[in-house]
């Protein structure tokens, strides 16, 4: 299993825009579980990197 290519995948997901070629490669490589997981974790960065942001600017 490819960490890399599994975040690179969930991250294209977060913007939107992937080949259609891309996305049935990614699909046939990668797993439900370790594309749930990266998801989840990114998720969670992002969100806590926003709370943060937030708390520096009004400060």
């Amino acid at each position: 299993m490819n960490w890399l290519r599994t975040f690179k995948a969930v991250a294209w997901s977060f913007v939107g825009i992937r080949k259609g070629s891309e996305w049935q490669k990614d699909g046939e490589a990668i797993g439900l579980v370790p594309v749930v997981v990266v998801g989840l974790v990114s998720v969670l960065l992002f969100v806590v990197g926003l709370i943060g942001l937030v708390h520096w600017v009004t400060a």
